[in-house]
């Protein structure tokens, strides 16, 4: 069962490998008919890549082209469909790649979001999302890339994933928790495989900056502890200063002092949604500064630091190459990652289920052991 999974994963992938073109997705779908909005969706993309074939459009589209990334409100993706509609009013639809259609068409029938096109026809760039806008970033080779063969991941009967070498699982199963899963029943965590837990230890309000304790702080790393499982501990993050980062670090370091920390000690940082957020103006050189201030307090500690986040918080909120000497943990739901950069662990889902916990739970897989490194 395993194998014959792997397998399709294989020729999914190789058939995407084959596959060129481009995309602005299900949100035009309303604007012409279904042919004409077909045509129009190639020229956009061919308007966005210069990976498409080698048009008119595309001569056009390089002059504009920035080195830095691009971002595309709905505004703007609708000015780019009336262009591509004004200009293909001569052409027929046979002037376009047949493969590219019917990739076009598979996504309009599936109902896929428009991210996950854009992510798809545009291999070479890291398309993030954020409040109505489709940021671009080429991916940089000045950066380390992870190692990991993407057909080796398959989920089990259970919905965990696992990373597999000979058909063996050879990956480890985590979770985090925090108040937010209540009473946790360590003992059939346990028994449910679970081999490490990130431990939330407390927060600083994104307000007025108190740093607050974690209600269940005590009660989770005591009964991780008590039940053989390894522990990590994160802190979430709304320094404003460096000094501020290194007061966290500070709470951090006297909190965990009394307990067996040998997994990353993790710095949480994303972005606050509230406008009143003390950290919402914050520049991208800011945040990189104050995460560094953290993460080297820590590891003069003698601990491993990391830095945990989303696409967003990696791609928008940190500068990744003055970042590279720490660990990273991606945020990211699906059983496919989407990041190419390196990361040592890796949220998959947030609606994990696991014996002793009721409710949803974050599932975590690593490649590793992270004790004591």
């Amino acid at each position: 069962m395993q194998e014959n999974y792997l397998q399709r994963k294989r020729h999914k992938k190789k058939r995407r490998k084959s596959e060129n073109g481009g995309l602005i997705g299900s949100i035009i779908l309303c604007l012409v008919t279904l042919s004409s909005i077909t045509i129009a969706l190639v020229l956009v993309f061919r308007y966005r890549s210069i990976q498409m074939e080698n048009t008119v459009v595309m001569n056009e589209l390089e002059a504009i082209r920035m080195d830095e990334e691009m971002t595309y409100t709905q505004g703007e993706v609708d000015a780019l469909i009336a262009s591509a509609v004004t200009e293909t009013e001569e052409q027929t639809s046979e002037e376009v790649s047949e493969e590219l259609l019917g990739k076009l068409k598979e996504f309009m029938v599936s109902g896929e979001s428009t991210t996950a096109m854009l992510r798809y026809f545009f291999p070479d760039e890291i398309v993030v999302a954020d409040g109505g806008q489709y940021y671009f970033f080429p991916i940089s080779d000045e950066l380390a890339h992870h190692t990991y063969d993407l057909d080796q991941f398959a989920l089990d009967e259970d919905g965990i994933l696992g990373y597999y070498a000979n058909g063996n699982v050879i990956s480890h199963k985590g979770i985090d928790v925090s108040k937010y899963q209540g009473d946790i029943d360590w003992e059939k965590v346990t028994g449910d495989g679970v081999e490490y837990a990130f431990i939330r230890l407390g927060i600083r309000g994104y307000t007025k900056g108190e740093i607050l304790e974690d209600d269940a702080f005590e009660d989770n790393i005591n009964g991780a502890l008590d039940n053989d499982i390894e522990v990590g501990v994160y802190f979430f993050t709304q320094a404003t200063s460096v000094e501020e980062a290194e007061e966290e670090a500070e709470y951090v370091l006297d909190m965990i002092e009394p307990y067996s920390v040998r997994y990353p000690v993790v710095l949480d940082i994303e972005a606050v949604s509230n406008t009143n957020a003390r950290t919402a103006d914050l520049t991208k050189e800011e945040r990189t500064q104050y995460c560094i201030a953290f993460c080297e307090m820590i590891r003069n500690a003698g601990y491993t630091p990391m830095i945990y986040g989303n696409l967003k918080t990696f791609m928008m909120l940190l500068d990744l190459e003055q970042l590279e000497e720490y660990d990273k943990w991606i945020a990211y739901y699906s059983d496919e990652i989407y990041y190419p950069y390196a990361f040592r662990v890796w949220q998959y889902s947030d609606e994990g289920t696991v014996d002793g916990i009721t409710g949803n739970v974050d599932l975590n897989i690593s490649f590793e052991d992270l004790a004591d490194e």
